[in-house]
């Protein structure tokens, strides 16, 4: 019987593709619990892109399609899993009234792969620099402009989302809760 053997017909690339999956998938999963270094290296890489087309002077197209790209992601980022104006879920969902039981907010979109997704962006952004082919003769003050109306536009809607249904995507400003504290007085000291 044939495919019941230990013969592969894994070709020599397709093994060596695996094992660099393996490894990436290795060292991503180190990265996880790490948020703070991770976002500080994509930031150094986005001021290296920067550098690059501030120097080369070109490459406008390609930035601009990198901002709507993080533009898009940062609205899934911002965006609850469910959106209680066009689905009906079985899990949680966002209260929309004070009285409503409180669901924890679930990101459509988890930092892990937005910050994951904007870094290979930009990765990918980078090496589009060296090929001249991308660099497309653009007034690059136009598509500035054009993309600051987008996001404004963008943010404006997104912000009254989270306004009329009242959910903070961001653990600032939101109410911590501690332990248990004791309100006995100690041994030692009494309130006469």
């Amino acid at each position: 019987m044939e495919g019941l053997g230990g013969s592969s017909t894994e070709t020599p690339i397709s093994k060596k593709f695996h094992e660099f999956s393996r490894i990436y998938q290795y060292y991503l999963d180190k990265t996880t619990p790490h948020a703070i270094p991770r976002w500080v290296g994509t930031g150094i890489l986005a001021l290296i892109y920067a550098s690059r087309v501030y120097f080369v002077e070109g490459f406008y197209v390609i930035t601009y399609a990198l901002g709507i790209y993080i533009l898009n992601l940062l609205i899934g980022f911002l965006s609850p899993l469910v959106d209680p104006e066009v689905e009906v879920s079985d899990g949680p969902v966002l209260p929309t009234k004070g009285s409503d039981e409180f669901k924890p907010f679930i990101r459509r979109l988890p930092e892990f792969k937005f910050w994951h997704s904007i870094t290979k962006a930009f990765c990918i952004a980078f090496v589009m620099t060296f090929f001249s082919v991308f660099d497309v003769p653009v007034f690059w003050p136009i598509l500035l402009c054009y993309w600051i109306v987008l996001f404004v536009l963008t943010m404006k809607r997104q912000i009254g989302h989270m306004i009329k249904h009242r959910y903070v995507p961001f653990n600032v400003g939101k109410q911590k809760y501690g332990g248990k504290k004791s309100g006995a007085p100690t041994s030692g000291s009494r309130a006469d």
